[in-house]
Parts: structure tokens; C-alpha cells; sequence
């Protein structure tokens, strides 16, 4: 009797540890560093500015392209994520007419919380606040010379990982970010452009 009930204890104890294993690495936590890679929708508010003494509306356009993240859990519940990317280029509409142009660069630093962070769940929904720099490039006017300086703004963000295994997760993010410029048109000031975006992404996490 006892030789039958032997293999029985050690498929049990086996199955035991594998769950508890598996448990254990889903379990987000401190120590943690993760990247998220994917695809990004910048989606500037609707109507910009009006520039020139209002001679102008602008009108900034949505634009969409590659976008990663690098971050680290340094609690439980708490982590910090920079969001970075390629430049992205929008049009700029002036009075309905695409006439303008930039290159914008907007790194994003954000401390987060995670609410389920330390459980085991396969669903890490989390919440941040940061800081956003916003560099611009290349700009071009078609009736003059633009210039958009460089911003400074505060940013939030939403997102959620629904984890695959311990390393890969799928992601899906959103960003607030404030963003407001100072516009020059063939060296005078032109007034500002208030782009205001919201960031969405959609790719893959993972993390180490």
C-alpha cells in the first residue's frame, strides 16, 4: 500500500512545485526591469493656436510610429518608465492648408504605481505621473521661416500588462502629455502652438 501511494505523493509534490514556480514568476515585483516595445498614435488636441495675430489657425496633425519604453520596479508597487522613440513628423495645418512641419522628440519620465504589484496575477494594470521633454526639429514653413522652441510639461499615463509567461507580456498604454511651444515666423514672435497630445501604444512587454 504504501509503495502505491509513494508515486502519487511525489506527482503531487512535483505538480506543487511547478505551479508554485510558475506563480512565483508572474509575480511582478521590486527588482524587476522591463522594456515595452510597440506601436505609438500621437493625437495632438484639437485646434492648436492661432498665430501671427491670428492669421493663422493651426492645426497640428496626428501621426503614428515606433515607440519603446525602459523601466525599473524598485518596489513592489512603485517603478519608474521612461518612454522614448524615434522622431515623430506632423503636419501642421494653417488655416486648412497643410503649410508646416516638425520633428518632435518627446522622452517621458514617470514614476508609476502598481496596484496588484507582488500578487500573482497574470493581469498588472498601473498608473503614472511624470515629467515630459519635448525637443522639436526640422521645421519648415512654406510661405517663411518657423521655429518651435523647445517645451517643458508635466505627463500622466494608464496601461496594463496581461502576461503571457514570466518574461513576456502583452501591453497596452496611454499618455497624457502638456505640451506647449513658442513659435517664431521669419524671426518675430508668432505666438504658441499648444499640442496637448494623447499617446497611445499598443506592443509587447518584457521584462528581465
Amino acid at each position: 500500500m504504501r509503495h502505491l501511494y509513494l508515486p502519487s505523493l511525489l506527482t503531487m509534490g512535483f505538480a506543487t512545485a511547478t505551479f508554485a514556480a510558475s506563480s512565483q514568476a508572474f509575480a511582478y515585483g521590486a527588482g524587476d526591469f522591463f522594456t515595452r516595445i510597440g506601436v505609438a498614435k500621437v493625437a495632438p488636441k484639437s485646434h492648436n493656436g492661432d498665430l501671427a495675430d491670428g492669421a493663422f489657425s493651426a492645426d497640428v496633425q496626428d501621426k503614428t510610429g515606433f515607440a519603446f519604453t525602459l523601466g525599473y520596479r524598485f518596489h513592489d508597487k512603485l517603478g519608474l518608465e521612461l518612454l522614448a522613440a524615434r522622431p515623430f513628423e506632423h503636419d501642421i495645418a494653417l488655416n486648412g492648408d497643410n503649410l508646416a512641419s516638425t520633428k518632435h522628440l518627446p522622452p517621458t519620465l514617470t514614476l508609476q504605481y502598481y496596484p496588484l504589484g507582488g500578487i500573482q496575477s497574470r493581469v498588472q494594470p498601473y498608473i503614472g505621473a511624470g515629467i515630459n521633454y519635448t525637443r522639436f526639429s526640422d521645421e519648415h514653413l512654406a510661405i517663411g521661416e518657423l521655429d518651435l522652441e523647445n517645451s517643458w510639461g508635466a505627463a500622466g499615463q494608464v496601461g496594463i500588462d496581461l502576461l503571457i509567461d514570466g518574461h513576456w507580456a502583452l501591453n497596452a498604454a496611454a499618455w497624457y502629455l502638456d505640451i506647449n511651444t513658442d513659435a517664431t515666423i521669419n524671426g518675430a514672435a508668432a505666438g504658441s502652438v499648444d499640442i496637448d497630445p494623447i499617446v497611445v501604444m499598443g506592443g509587447l512587454s518584457y521584462r528581465f
